[in-house]
């Protein structure tokens, strides 16, 4: 497996997400409040705009969430799963920390 170098983590501030391409593919990368990292891909599915890495980060039930700006709609970082349309998901990718560097691995 190949990773690319996403950001430094100083980059990624707590609860916020940026955007990167990776292998062709608009992806949001997450930090969260429990200082976990996550990848989803960019685009709003209900939308279509590239605007996921722009939501809002949270919770819900205990499972950490990003909402897209868009519609509103939470999708688990976990899964990619969209919490309030289950027929719906985001891809998500491999993430790594490695020496204060946010990697994506890539095919």
């Amino acid at each position: 497996m190949n990773w690319q170098r996403i950001c430094s983590e100083s980059d990624l501030p707590t609860e916020f997400g940026v955007a990167a391409l990776v292998d062709g593919h608009t992806v949001a990368v997450f930090r969260t409040a429990a200082d976990e990292v996550y990848a989803l891909g960019n685009v709003d599915p209900f939308s279509g705009a590239g605007v996921i890495s722009r939501g809002i980060v949270g919770d819900r039930d205990g499972e950490p969430t990003v909402s897209s700006p868009m519609h509103k709609q939470a999708f688990s970082l976990r899964s990619g799963q969209c919490l309030d349309d289950p027929e719906t998901r985001l891809p998500t990718y491999p993430v790594r920390r490695r020496a204060e560097t946010i990697e994506i691995a890539t095919s």
